[in-house]
C-alpha cells in the first residue's frame, strides 16, 4: 500500500472476484477515488457520478405525488440511491443488490456513502437479483410486501442496453419482461435506466412497446483525461395512468 493507492477489500462473489480500491490521481486534486474491479474489469468508480446522479433526478422529476415509494436497483457506491434521498418526497427506498459484498461495504461504511444511507431510515437494503425479482410476479421489491407497487424504479446495472455485467442479464431487455417490471409501478409511474452510451434508437423503440412516453437524455461532464466532455445517458419511461 502506498498514499496513492489501497486496496480495501477483495473477496470472492458468484460473479467472480470484487475488489474495493482507493486512489490519489493528480487530475482530481486532493479528493480520494473509490473504484470497484470485478476481475479485471473496472465496474463502477467514484471518478465521474454526474450521471448515476442525473438517473435520480432525471427521474424523480417526472414523478408526481408526494409520498413516494422507490426502488434503486444496483447500489453501486451509493451515489444514485444518496441522491434520491435528497427528494424529501420520498418515504422508503429499496436499494437491490444482488452481491453482498457491496451491501457489507455500505453497512461497515468501507465506501464515503455507507455512512449517509445509514443514517437514513428510509433507506432499505434489499440482497437480490433485481432482474429476477422485477420479472417475477410473485415476488417483490419489498420483503416484507410482495404486492407492493412503486412510484419510481431506477436501474443501474449494466453498462448499457446492449453490453452487459452478467451475460443473463440480457433476457431482461425484451417487451414481456419490461412489461413485467412495469407491473411493479403504480398508474403514471417512471422506469430510469442509466447507460454509458449515447440513446440508442432500438432500445428507445423497445421501451415504447412497454411505456406511454419516452425521453432520453445525455448528460455531460468534465474528464480531465480528455481535457474535453464525456457523455452518458439516462432513460425515462412514463407508465400510462
Amino acid at each position: 500500500m502506498s498514499a496513492l493507492f489501497e486496496e480495501i477489500d477483495s473477496q470472492n462473489s458468484p460473479l467472480g472476484e470484487i475488489s474495493l480500491r482507493r486512489r490519489r490521481m493528480p487530475a482530481f486534486g486532493d479528493r480520494d477515488i473509490y473504484e470497484v474491479k470485478l476481475g479485471d474489469e473496472f465496474l463502477m468508480s467514484s471518478m465521474f457520478v454526474e450521471a448515476e446522479e442525473a438517473l435520480s433526478t432525471l427521474c424523480l422529476a417526472a414523478v408526481e405525488g408526494d409520498p413516494l415509494s422507490v426502488v434503486v436497483g444496483g447500489l453501486g457506491l451509493g451515489y444514485t440511491a444518496v441522491a434520491a434521498l435528497k427528494d424529501e418526497r420520498i418515504s422508503e427506498l429499496f436499494v437491490v443488490e444482488a452481491l453482498d459484498t457491496v451491501i457489507g461495504w455500505h453497512r461497515d461504511e468501507k465506501v464515503p456513502l455507507g455512512k449517509v444511507l445509514n443514517a437514513d431510515a428510509r433507506n432499505h437494503y434489499v440482497l437480490d437479483s433485481f432482474f429476477d425479482l422485477a420479472t417475477d410476479p410473485k415476488a417483490g421489491f419489498d420483503p416484507d410486501d410482495p404486492n407492493k407497487r412503486f412510484d419510481a424504479i431506477l436501474l443501474d446495472i449494466d453498462h448499457s442496453p446492449t453490453e452487459y455485467l452478467n451475460a443473463g442479464n440480457a433476457g431482461f431487455y425484451t417487451t414481456e419482461n419490461l412489461g413485467l417490471m412495469a407491473e411493479k409501478l403504480k398508474p403514471k409511474g417512471v422506469f430510469a435506466m442509466w447507460s454509458q452510451n449515447l440513446p440508442e434508437e432500438r432500445f428507445e423503440a423497445l421501451l415504447k412497446t412497454v411505456f406511454e412516453r419516452v425521453e432520453s437524455h445525455v448528460v455531460s461532464f468534465y474528464n480531465p483525461f480528455q481535457s474535453g466532455e464525456s457523455t452518458n445517458s439516462v432513460y425515462v419511461c412514463m407508465k400510462g395512468s
